[in-house]
């Protein structure tokens, strides 16, 4: 599945077949929270929450290409990410874009 930021595909004619997302909410636990709270003291990357937060857009981005791909799409363009914090131990991330097939012509 081809994902891509760009609202077209250069030389291609598309088919829009619509909006696709992807969602997950990721908690963290009581040691990854406490490591955090230790390294802002001495600053830096905090290294527990990049983890998470890829995992989490890898989760999301999977599940927005499985539905894509249950439309019989060929690529999702103008793929974003959003992100929301629902309560202080746990965020949403969603990605969305627009499923297209490609035509042949």
């Amino acid at each position: 599945m081809l994902l891509l930021t760009i609202e077209t595909l250069p030389g291609q004619s598309i088919e829009a077949l619509g909006l696709v997302k992807g969602t997950v909410v990721q908690s963290t636990h009581f040691g990854r929270d406490f490591m955090a709270a230790m390294k802002t003291l001495v600053g830096g990357e905090i290294q527990g929450y990049t983890e998470l937060l890829d995992q989490a857009r890898q989760i999301a981005t999977q599940r927005m290409a499985d539905e894509a791909e249950a439309l019989g799409a060929d690529a999702v363009i103008g793929v974003r990410y959003a992100s929301a914090s629902l309560m202080q131990t746990a965020a949403e991330l969603t990605v969305y874009g627009t499923a297209v097939r490609i035509r042949s012509e």
